[in-house]
């Protein structure tokens, strides 16, 4: 069974950081791009970030870029992004996808698989 997993996120106060993490099951990640997306509440999806497969070049939305980077360990089958100087507007279900080989800029070029989300919330 093809299967994203996230995990690392929770509450965080304003300018602090996060880790999160999505791993891979029953498909080798390493043939992959991997998407970062989130969904704050009452708002559209977005995407935040985009790593490539071979290479792994890495792309960011400007609202992110400067403070999350992302990340990729093949030998675990594990993507991450790791989030710094956290924003109040950061605060979202984030989301990991995959699909293709490829980012168009900082978004995966096809996402048929989905992992279920982890909140991420910062307040003081």
């Amino acid at each position: 069974q093809l299967q994203l997993v996230e995990s690392g996120g929770g509450l965080v106060q304003p300018g602090g950081s996060l880790r999160l993490s999505c791993a891979a099951s029953g498909f080798t990640l390493a043939y992959y791009a991997i998407g970062w997306f989130r969904q704050a509440p009452g708002k559209e999806r977005e995407a935040v970030a985009c790593i490539s497969s071979s290479g792994g070049l890495a792309n960011y939305a400007d609202s992110v870029k400067g403070r999350f980077t992302i990340a990729r360990d093949d030998a675990k089958n594990t993507v991450y992004l790791q989030m710094n100087t956290l924003k109040p507007e950061d605060t979202a279900v984030y989301y990991c996808a995959s699909g293709a080989p490829y980012c168009s800029g900082y978004v995966v070029r096809a996402t048929a698989y989905w992992g279920q989300g982890t909140q991420v919330t910062v307040s003081s």
